[in-house]
């Protein structure tokens, strides 16, 4: 009996898939469990978009050779910058109390009332809402660890299409 692997076209769709279901997941949390993101989470957001639209790209142009890893290596780099924000922010959630930063106005309203510039460094670097644990899957993982999971599981996906050898491809 021999495994098939599916082509890089098939996995491509999958990750991109895989990233709307994580998106899905992140409004429904936000919607219907009415939990409001802060800015890191909604740069890793961000992050899961630009590395499932990179994919999605991947799957409809099916590239061969150097291309295929430009797409891999594309969306991979998504990964690894959400990955370090999603860090940031496990990070900020342990630190103790006394030394997390001071929460910082709404995103609304920083929005309406900052230019560009300073509401992108907000978003990037967080705040004290940043540190807040509203929610743990089974008592366990807070959202930005799962978050990492899935940053991580996607970035081994794209490098087993950047890495994998031409001719098993299908």
């Amino acid at each position: 009996m021999t495994l098939v692997i599916p082509g890089n076209r098939l996995i491509n769709a999958g990750v991109f898939l895989a990233c709307v279901v994580t998106i899905g997941i992140v409004l429904y949390m936000e919607h219907v469990m009415l939990l409001s993101p802060c800015g890191l989470c909604i740069t890793q957001r961000v992050f899961v978009i630009l590395c499932g639209f990179t994919c999605l790209a991947g799957a409809i142009h099916n590239p061969s050779g150097i291309w295929q890893k430009y797409y891999a290596f594309g969306a991979a780099s998504m990964c690894v910058f959400g990955s370090y924000f999603a860090g940031r922010q496990i990070w900020l959630q342990h630190l103790p109390e006394d030394q997390v930063p001071a929460c910082g106005p709404g995103l609304t309203y920083i929005y309406e009332n900052f230019p560009f510039m300073e509401t992108l460094s907000f978003l990037l670097k967080g705040d004290g809402n940043c540190a807040e644990v509203h929610f743990r899957l089974f008592g366990l993982l807070t959202i930005p660890e799962m978050a990492m999971v899935a940053f991580v599981a996607l970035f081994g996906i794209c490098m087993f299409i950047a890495f994998r050898h031409q001719a098993e491809v299908t």
